[in-house]
C-alpha cells in the first residue's frame, strides 16, 4: 500500500502514524504530492508565515536524523547527547505532508540538515518526493561531504539543486585531529564531483575558531581562485552545552583584516536579498568568499527561516529555545488548517532579534547537533584535557562534563605532529612553543636531552630491541591504570541487577583483567615477564553516564616497571565487559585508558594530576 498517498488529510495523518514503527520508511519514485492534500489552494504567500515585524518565512530547514558519521570534537556538547527514540522522530511520510503545507503556503526553499543527512537511507526518494511539490524553486543540503562522491549523482537527478559541504580545515592531519575520523580525501572527491555536476556556486561553511584554524584562512580564499566555490566564514557561536568563551570567536572585522593583509584589493559585493552572508571576492578570482556574523552583526532584520527539528519541533529562531510541536499535531489528527494556524501562532510570537535576548551566553538552547546547521559549527564543549575523552558519542553519553579545558589544545596537536600537518607549502601551520603537558614529578623524572629524543625500545639503528635490564636496582615498583566502559543504560540496568545471560558481568571482567595482566609478556612483544606480587582489578559502576569503572594496580619487587601489567590489566576487563554485554547492545565502548601513576623506577615517579587516586575496596 502506497503509505503517502492518503485520500485525505486525516487519512494520511493516520498512515504516517502507523509509519512511525516501521524501520524503513520509504517513498515510492511514483509520489503524487499534489494527493498530499485535498482542494488545496496556493496562496502567493501567507499571512501565517508573515511575522509581526512584516518577514516573510519562505525558507524552511528540515533536519533529517540526529545520527552523524563523524564524531567531531566540537560538534555536541561535552556530555554527548540522548538521542531521540526512533518512534518520536518523524517518518518519512510525515516530513514531506508539513513540507508541502510550507510550501503551500508560500515556502520555496528547503534545506536538508541533521546529524548528517547523507546518511539517511531513503535520502534520494525523499529527495525526489520533496522536489515534486508545487512551488518549491529551491532543494538544498548541507552535509559534511563523506558520502557525496558516492550519493550525489543520484541525488542531484532526484532534483537537489543546492548544496553546501561543512569544512573546517584544509589541513588532512587537522581534519582527522577534529573530527576523530579519517577522511579528508572523501571530502575533497565530494568538492570534485559537486563540481562537475554544476553546483554552482559550491558553498563550503567554515566555522572560524581562534587557535585553530584561523591561520588558513588565506589558504581557504586561495580555494576561489579557479573554481567556482563560496567559502563563507562563520563566527562561533554558543549553544546548550558550550563553554562560551569569547576569546574563540574570531570576529567579522578581525576575519577580515587577516585576509585583506594578503589581498589589499578584495571588493565588497552586493548581497542577495535575505542573505545571511556578506559577500566579497578577489578581483580577477572566480568564486567567492563571506562572513556570516550571527555574533558581531546580526542579520535578524532580514531573516526568513524557520527550521524544523528531526523530532518535528518547529523553531522560530535559531538562537531561541521556545519550539512548538508539529508531530504532536500530525499524530493527533490536525487538519492542515489546525496545523498552519499552530504554525501562524508560533511564528506571531518571534522576536525581533535573537530570541529578545540580549544575553547570548547565558542563554539555553538544544545543541546545535539537534536541530541543524552547518556541520562545522561548534556546538560542544572545545577539547578537554587527558581527563575527558577527545571524542563525542552518538548516543546515550553524559559523561565527563568536567570545566578544566585547555585554552590552545590544538597549538599541543600540532607541535607533536608538525611533520604530518606541513604536507605541503600551501598548508604548513606554524609551530610556536608550548609547555610541555603537566603531570608531578620528582626532579630524578626530568629526562636529559640526549634521553628526550630516544626510544628506548629502539636502538641506533633504529630496529626494535629488548632493554637489558640486568643492572638495574631492584626496587618496589607500583603501577595504576584505569579505563570508561560506556554500555548504555538497558545494559547498564542488566549489569546492575545481574540479569545478564552469561554471568556476573563485574566478577568474570575482574577475573579476566587479572589473567590479561599476568600474560602481557606474551601479548606486548618487548615487554619484560615480570613476576608480579600484586594485581587487583577493581570496577565499580557509574548510573549517571551509564558507565563501568576500570581501576587496576600492579605490584612487583624487580628491575623494570608494570606500567604495561596494569593497562593490560584495565585493556583485557575492558573487551570482557564488553563481550558480556554485546548481545544487549552494539555499540559498547571503551574510553580513556590510560596511566594513573606509577613509582618505583630510576626516572621517578608518575601522577597524573587531574586523576584521583584509585580507590581499592580491598
Amino acid at each position: 500500500m502506497n503509505l503517502c498517498l492518503g485520500a485525505s488529510y486525516k487519512l494520511l495523518t493516520r498512515n504516517c502514524a502507523t509509519v512511525a514503527t516501521i524501520t524503513k520508511p520509504v517513498i515510492p519514485s511514483t509520489i503524487r504530492t499534489s494527493q498530499l492534500f485535498e482542494n488545496k489552494k496556493i496562496l502567493p504567500f501567507s499571512s501565517f508565515l508573515t511575522d509581526t515585524h512584516g518577514r516573510q518565512h519562505n525558507y524552511l530547514r528540515i533536519s533529517l536524523t540526529e545520527r552523524c558519521n563523524l564524531r567531531c570534537q566540537y560538534c555536541m556538547p561535552a556530555g554527548g547527547v540522548d538521542l531521540t527514540k526512533k518512534e518520536k522522530l518523524l517518518t518519512t511520510c510525515e516530513i514531506v505532508k508539513i513540507a508541502s503545507a510550507f510550501v503551500d503556503e508560500g515556502v520555496d526553499k528547503i534545506r536538508l540538515t541533521g546529524g548528517e543527512p547523507s546518511i539517511r537511507p531513503d535520502i534520494v526518494e525523499l529527495v525526489g518526493a520533496l522536489k515534486k511539490l508545487d512551488g518549491l524553486k529551491t532543494l538544498a543540503m548541507t552535509t559534511n561531504g563523506l558520502l557525496l562522491s558516492r550519493k550525489l549523482p543520484a541525488l542531484k537527478e532526484a532534483g537537489l539543486n543546492m548544496l553546501n559541504i561543512s569544512l573546517d580545515t584544509l589541513i588532512p592531519a587537522k581534519f582527522e585531529f577534529i573530527t576523530r575520523r579519517k577522511g579528508f580525501e572523501k571530502v575533497l572527491q565530494g568538492i570534485d564531483v559537486a563540481l562537475e555536476f554544476g553546483y554552482s556556486p559550491l558553498k563550503l561553511n567554515c566555522v572560524v575558531m581562534r587557535g585553530l584554524n584561523e591561520d588558513e584562512l588565506h589558504n581557504f580564499v586561495e580555494l576561489t581562485r579557479d573554481k567556482d566555490i563560496d567559502v563563507r566564514f562563520i563566527e562561533y557561536m554558543p549553544f546548550e552545552g558550550n563553554k562560551w568563551n569569547d576569546k574563540k570567536m574570531v570576529p567579522y572585522q578581525e576575519m577580515l583584516e587577516i585576509i585583506r593583509q594578503k589581498y589589499p584589493n578584495l571588493s565588497r559585493l552586493e548581497d542577495a536579498a535575505n542573505d545571511t552572508s556578506k559577500a566579497y571576492q578577489v578581483p580577477g578570482y572566480r568564486g567567492k568568499i563571506g562572513f556570516i556574523t550571527s555574533m558581531s552583526e546580526h542579520f535578524c532584520g532580514s531573516c526568513n527561516r524557520l527550521r524544523l527539528t528531526a523530532d518535528g519541533n518547529l523553531k522560530v529562531c535559531l538562537f531561541g529555545n521556545a519550539e512548538t510541536s508539529l508531530r504532536d499535531l500530525l499524530r493527533d489528527g490536525a487538519s492542515k488548517e489546525e496545523l498552519i494556524n499552530v504554525v501562524g501562532q508560533a511564528v506571531g510570537r518571534k522576536k525581533k532579534q535573537h530570541a529578545g535576548m540580549s544575553n547570548l551566553p547565558s542563554m539555553k538552547n538544544r545543541p546545535m547537533i539537534l536541530i541543524g546547521y552547518p556541520n562545522g559549527l561548534l556546538t560542544g564543549s572545545f577539547i578537554a584535557t587527558s581527563s575527558v575523552r577527545f571524542y563525542c558519542t552518538i548516543k546515550g553519553d553524559h559523561q565527563n562534563n568536567h570545566d578544566n579545558y585547555l585554552d590552545d589544545p590544538w597549538t599541543k596537536y600540532r607541535e607533536t605532529n608538525a611533520s604530518l600537518l606541513q604536507t605541503s607549502s600551501l598548508f604548513q601551520v606554524p609551530t610556536p612553543s608550548v609547555n610541555e603537558p603537566v603531570h608531578e614529578s620528582s626532579e630524578a623524572a626530568i629526562p636529559s636531552v640526549s634521553e628526550q629524543v630516544q626510544l628506548t625500545h629502539v636502538d641506533h639503528q633504529g630496529q626494535a630491541r629488548m632493554i637489558d635490564v640486568s643492572d638495574k636496582a631492584w626496587t618496589v615498583r607500583r603501577a595504576r591504570g584505569r579505563a570508561t566502559v560506556w554500555i548504555g543504560p538497558e545494559a547498564f540496568r542488566l549489569v546492575a541487577e545481574n540479569q545478564i545471560k552469561k554471568g556476573d558481568v563485574l566478577k568474570v571482567a575482574e577475573i579476566a583483567g587479572i589473567s590479561g595482566g599476568k600474560l602481557t609478556s606474551q601479548l606486548i612483544p618487548l615487554c619484560h615477564p615480570v613476576a608480579l606480587h600484586q594485581l587487583r582489578v577493581h570496577l565499580s559502576l557509574d548510573s549517571l553516564t551509564h558507565c563501568v569503572k576500570v581501576e587496576t594496580e600492579a605490584v612487583t619487587r624487580g628491575p623494570t616497571g608494570v606500567e604495561m601489567e596494569a593497562l593490560t590489566a584495565a585493556s583485557v576487563a575492558s573487551l570482557t565487559i564488553i563481550d558480556m554485554v554485546k548481545a544487549v547492545t552494539k555499540e559498547a565502548e571503551i574510553r580513556n585508558l590510560h596511566l594513573v601513576s606509577k613509582s618505583g623506577g630510576i626516572r621517578g615517579d608518575f601522577k597524573r594530576t587531574n586523576n584521583d587516586n584509585v580507590a581499592f575496596p580491598y
